[in-house]
């Protein structure tokens, strides 16, 4: 009751100002943060990733490859691929023309073209790249290609990287021979840094020659691994020390239809021989159409675990259950015929945990991993909903349990966070005793502060929660006009205390969509903005960082009066013990436009004397992190002084707050 009418009264402050000094901060807020029990474990996967192939984040995002249909597998099999000095309605005497031709051959890659020269000195053949190709000056680039020769005599492929305006600014020539296929493999060094580079090939001596698999990667990858991972976009993942990776989707999980769903069978083994597929998102929507945009599989099952491993994440793969996406043909498996899906998750298991004397452990094993990867989720179904899912998710659970009692699984509740989808699924899944229930929410920075209490109420008994599709949307679902900015990223993060304070119940956690490519993108917010040569954060990555980083291991409680902090006064607010670190930290969300003085009293343990402060602010909701301004919006470290069991710090107007202190 005194501290009540001195906080209205405004004395608190005068007390506060003899202790600390006078502050500048316009009102002022006491809070309790009680460390002598904690309430639940804080689980290491309670901050992730959430990996989806949309906005060309695989190929010509994560995956490093260069080259765009590198094997003519898309449905127009030139496509990405051009010769300026041929016609096709001509006999092309002054230069040549290359066609598809179809393998007799094999399920993966199923054609190569066959490339005609009738005046090497008129012939080329240029590949355009992932809208261009960013190509570094001084570093190294691997390229490689299959050729045989056909008829005549084509002694040598020359391959030259050329600037925007078509300047060469690099070049080899490589000798073939020979009537079999063979693999070629050259480096080449550029001496100029580009954006939207190209690749052009030229040949020496007339005649047929077959060529397939053109390739160009950069040497300089993640973990240096030949033909592997962007560096830049891995380390801005490796960065947010992520408790799990979900995998690889999303609605491509599904597919428009179910032929054209993901089938992890296909991504694994040698890359040359797994087949492309167009992607889910090529024409979802008008406002983006990108006719090109198909997968290639090179970032396949095998490398998401290995991925996974890198970053000590645990691997999360999501399944088809049967059911084409719901928003587009909503396809069905007979339950009669849904077995062939079951064994693809039985057999996946194997693939990441089973002996080398299993079949598909050896085929993991083959590719370079005999030891196991120690799987213990698997997703079925991404964002179904109905009694349909419901009963083809039975089978599965059913299955799964039996031979693999061990692993986690994660159902899904449907793509919104309310009303029948939502409320069908969550009491049948409840009934059947599920696991981990997958909740997306795509919804307006209002309602994620509103919903800062949305799991207050959730059964501490019931199945426990993934998150695992979030973003604020700054305009609507969908529209090409959201933006990452400070308003949405602020939303969030006071929304992100209510799921660290329901960490009783919610166990894992993820923002989506995680990329983007600036210019290949069908979707927005998304957490990662790229080009061809740079990456950066927006304001929704730190939040995500800062609490990533800053979980601790212990819940514990911080109260104002008794009470939650869920938006009282503007303010949020949520705490943690870090038993490694020997620190506590707590949270504190102010989204407010005045600066908010706030009294942290701690009891139950000794602090020492002083603490830092992480600092997420901008008074401009509207701000943005940009190409060229990678980092307005990204944490600041203060200091925090403590006296005795107290520490003032001031809040600034719309701010996230990581306050660590550490315990004697």
């Amino acid at each position: 009751m005194i501290s009540q009418t001195l906080k209205k009264t405004g004395l608190m402050a005068v007390l506060a100002s003899a202790l600390f000094g006078s502050p500048t901060a316009f009102s002022q807020q006491e809070l309790m943060v009680d460390m002598s029990k904690t309430i639940a474990p804080i689980q290491p996967t309670m901050y992730g990733i959430f990996f989806e192939d949309i906005n060309f984040a695989a190929d010509g995002g994560l995956y490093a490859e260069l080259i765009k249909n590198r094997s003519f597998e898309f449905t127009i099999p030139m496509m990405g691929w051009s010769q300026p000095n041929s016609d096709r309605h001509s006999y092309n005497n002054e230069s040549g023309f290359a066609m598809p031709v179809k393998y007799f051959e094999g399920q993966g890659n199923l054609n190569f073209i066959r490339v005609q020269v009738k005046n090497a000195g008129g012939y080329e053949l240029h590949n355009e790249g992932f809208r261009g190709m960013g190509i570094k000056e001084g570093n190294t680039y691997r390229f490689t290609f299959d050729a045989k020769q056909m008829e005549g005599a084509i002694s040598a492929v020359n391959a030259f990287l050329l600037d925007e305006e078509g300047n060469t600014i690099a070049e080899v020539s490589v000798p073939v021979s020979g009537s079999e296929w063979k693999n070629y493999t050259v480096e080449i060094v550029p001496n100029k840094t580009v954006m939207k580079g190209s690749l052009k090939l030229t040949f020496d001596g007339t005649g047929e020659l077959g060529l397939d698999m053109v390739s160009l990667f950069p040497t300089d990858t993640w973990n240096g691994r030949e033909n592997g991972l962007r560096k830049d976009l891995v380390q801005l993942l490796n960065d947010l020390d992520p408790g799990f990776l979900r995998f690889p989707g999303g609605c491509i999980v599904e597919g428009r239809t179910l032929a054209r769903r993901y089938q992890w069978k296909k991504t694994v083994g040698p890359v040359e021989e797994r087949p492309s597929l167009v992607n889910r998102w090529n024409t979802e929507f008008d406002h983006r159409l990108t006719p090109d945009y198909y997968q290639s599989f090179g970032l396949g099952f095998f490398e998401y675990f290995q991925l996974s491993e890198d970053m000590g994440a645990e691997p999360l793969p999501i399944l088809s259950c049967g059911i084409a996406c719901q928003f587009n043909t909503g396809e069905l498996v007979p339950i009669d015929e849904l077995e062939p899906y079951v064994q693809d998750a039985l057999d996946l298991i194997e693939f990441a945990n089973g002996s080398t004397d299993t079949p598909w452990g050896k085929v993991r094993a083959d590719m370079g991993h005999p030891e196991p990867f120690n799987m213990k989720y698997i997703g079925v179904g991404n964002e179904q909903w109905g009694p349909e899912y419901i009963e083809r998710y039975k089978v599965f659970n059913q299955a799964i349990s039996e031979k693999y009692p061990d692993i986690i699984i994660v159902s899904g509740s449907g793509p919104f966070p309310d009303g029948d989808y939502f409320e069908y699924g969550m009491k049948e899944l409840k009934e059947i005793g599920a696991e981990i229930i997958d909740e997306h929410y795509y919804r307006s920075p209002e309602w994620f502060k509103e919903n800062a209490t949305r799991y207050d109420s959730y059964d501490r008994n019931g199945p426990k929660i993934f998150a695992g599709e979030y973003a604020a949307q700054s305009v609507a679902i969908a529209s090409p006009d959201n933006k990452n900015n400070w308003d949405t990223a602020l939303a969030e993060a006071a929304f992100m205390t209510g799921l660290e304070r329901n960490a009783e119940v919610v166990q894992l956690t993820s923002y989506a969509p995680l990329m983007a490519h600036a210019e290949g993108w069908q979707w927005t917010p998304d957490m990662i903005w790229f080009n061809n040569l740079e990456s950066y954060g927006t304001p929704n990555y730190y939040v995500q960082k800062l609490y990533s980083t800053n979980k601790g291991t212990d819940l514990i409680s911080v109260t104002q009066d008794g009470k939650n902090l869920v938006g009282q006064d503007e303010l949020y607010a949520s705490a943690t013990l870090d038993s490694k670190a020997g620190e506590v930290i707590v949270k504190v969300v102010n989204t407010s436009s005045d600066a908010q003085e706030v009294s942290l009293n701690f009891k139950g343990k000794k602090l020492k004397g002083k603490g830092k402060v992480l600092v997420l602010k901008e008074e401009n909701l509207s701000q943005e992190n940009s190409f060229e301004s990678q980092k307005e919006i990204s944490p600041v470290t203060e200091e925090i002084k403590v006296k005795d069991t107290t520490a003032m710090y001031e809040a600034s107007p719309y701010s996230l707050n990581v306050i660590r202190i550490p315990i004697k």
